[in-house]
């Protein structure tokens, strides 16, 4: 049942936040560890390497789990997992290997304590957003992380608009660069891969990319 609160227990609420710090922290602020993020943009322009290196990082404050449903155990993810070290991580991120919702439901029943997933991606999971909401409430301590295909400059398709929508931190990816929303402060772009970044920007800047 849902109920009133009064403006003192909304000022004394404790959440679990993430104490970010350096570029992510510009980025993000200090989030909570819980509900939503998404990640979207083109292909090829450094998605699925800042999901790596967003994994990576979070990994410093709990363990995870990034779901390959587009690719699962490839040369790929494997390549991309080389370019961020992620061995320093050791057994605090599992690859999991094109697990569908139902079974990554399954998966999370058995694990204690909170974490975060990534997803990717929203088209290939074929899930629905009332899916996506009953996943939401079921795991309220754990950070689902979501990635999507783009239509034009928006995620492609209805259900992935409406994740994007509800998300607390969204990241558009573009040229090797992440562009953050982030409800709890920030705002910084973080470069994925900073000699391109530079090249495509300082073009795009001069009108030679549109």
């Amino acid at each position: 049942m849902k109920r009133a609160i009064s403006v003192s227990n909304v000022y004394d609420a404790k959440f679990n936040t993430l104490e970010f710090e350096g570029m992510w922290h510009n980025a993000v602020g200090c989030p909570e560890l819980a509900g939503s993020w998404f990640i979207y943009g083109p292909p090829k322009n450094g998605k699925t390497s800042f999901a790596m290196m967003l994994a990576k990082y979070l990994t410093g404050f709990v363990k995870g789990a990034y779901d390959s449903i587009e690719e699962g155990l490839s040369l790929s993810i494997q390549m991309a997992m080389e370019r961020t070290r992620m061995s320093e991580v050791g057994a605090r991120l599992v690859l999991l290997d094109k697990m569908e919702i139902p079974e990554l439901r399954k998966w999370l029943k058995k694990r204690r304590g909170n974490g975060f997933v990534v997803i990717d991606s929203v088209q290939f999971a074929q899930m629905t957003f009332a899916q996506y909401k009953s996943m939401k409430e079921e795991f309220p301590n754990w950070l689902f992380i979501y990635i999507s295909h783009v239509d034009g400059k928006q995620p492609d398709g209805q259900v992935a608009k409406r994740i994007w929508r509800d998300s607390n931190v969204y990241f558009r990816i573009e040229g090797q660069r992440a562009f953050p929303v982030s409800r709890y402060g920030g705002g910084e772009p973080i470069d994925i891969w900073q000699e391109f970044a530079a090249e495509y920007w300082g073009l795009k800047g001069r009108g030679k990319i549109k």
